[in-house]
């Protein structure tokens, strides 16, 4: 198969909660490898992923997700019931970046390469598609809101604008890639070919999302959209037109999963697997740029 110039090809990365750690293998393989995509989209624990990404911090995605939670566990019912979520985003986007990993915003900024995060907006139930280089706070807001799972986390806003995870609306922004001027694009999901959500319109008591009716009816047919654009991904594997990273069997990692030793074997994947598809990617100048 031909090759992808990395200078012309985007990086898709979706989410999936803690699934994302496959992701964060992937990416430090990247990194080890000096390999610097122009173009990133990531929605979810994608966006959380690819912004250690942008930031350039080989293994910072990794220590959060394998070995934070030794230190200060983030996930659970206690912080769903505390109103946190039951992924304590506030801890993990305001503590984490300053006090356990420090966040490198000056390398951030200085990245030559755009980064974009999907958030879902409550008011329109439209994506919204952010790039931010300058305000760092808002930088971290949109990161966090593109992380809030519906239901289980709260509403974060964003300059005024209620908005919850990115893939209510745009589960895998390829896409939006595409429309970016991107047409061939590495993808990376957090589940196996040939995965498809159950046919079930996801049903909401009437109190949530209550003065939020069109993010309540995203909400409902999700599973179609996420399932349309699996398909499409197929069809651009198909035609050459995409890589696509993704665990090679089904897996039993859930959003929430706190098992380190299951998280450490999907990493571990995740790292083989980007190590697998390399020959295929023809590195150039300007695609694995330094600064």
């Amino acid at each position: 198969m031909e090759s992808m110039n990395i200078a012309t090809t985007g990086l898709v990365l979706e989410g999936g909660g803690m699934r994302g750690v496959f992701t964060a293998g992937v990416l430090d393989y990247f990194m080890d490898q000096g390999i610097w995509f122009p173009f990133t989209v990531g929605v979810s624990a994608g966006a959380s992923n690819g912004i250690s990404y942008a930031s350039r911090q080989r293994g910072r995605s990794r220590y959060c997700d394998l070995e934070l939670p030794k230190i200060r566990p983030y996930v659970g019912l206690k912080y769903l019931l505390r109103g946190k979520g039951i992924i304590d985003l506030e801890f993990l986007f305001h503590e984490f970046p300053e006090k356990y990993y420090p966040f490198d915003y000056d390398a951030y900024k200085a990245n030559p390469n755009r980064f974009i995060m999907v958030a879902s907006s409550c008011l329109t139930g439209q994506a919204e598609y952010i790039e931010e280089k300058t305000d760092m706070r808002r930088l971290v807001n949109v990161c966090e809101a593109s992380c809030s799972m519906p239901v289980l986390c709260p509403v974060k806003w964003v300059n005024g604008v209620p908005m919850v995870d990115g893939g209510v609306c745009d589960p895998i922004p390829v896409k939006f890639a595409l429309r970016q001027g991107f047409r061939k694009n590495v993808i990376v999901l957090t589940r196996n070919k040939g995965y498809r959500k159950p046919d079930k319109d996801f049903r909401l008591p009437g109190f949530i999302y209550r003065k939020y009716p069109a993010i309540r009816e995203r909400l409902k047919d999700r599973y179609r959209q996420y399932n349309e654009v699996l398909d499409f991904i197929d069809k651009l594997e198909a035609d050459g037109n995409a890589i696509v990273i993704r665990p090679q069997r089904p897996i039993d990692v859930s959003r929430t999963e706190k098992d380190l030793k299951k998280l450490q074997n999907l990493y571990d994947e995740g790292y083989s697997l980007a190590e697998a598809v390399k020959s295929r990617l023809s590195i150039c100048q300007t695609g694995s740029q330094t600064f």
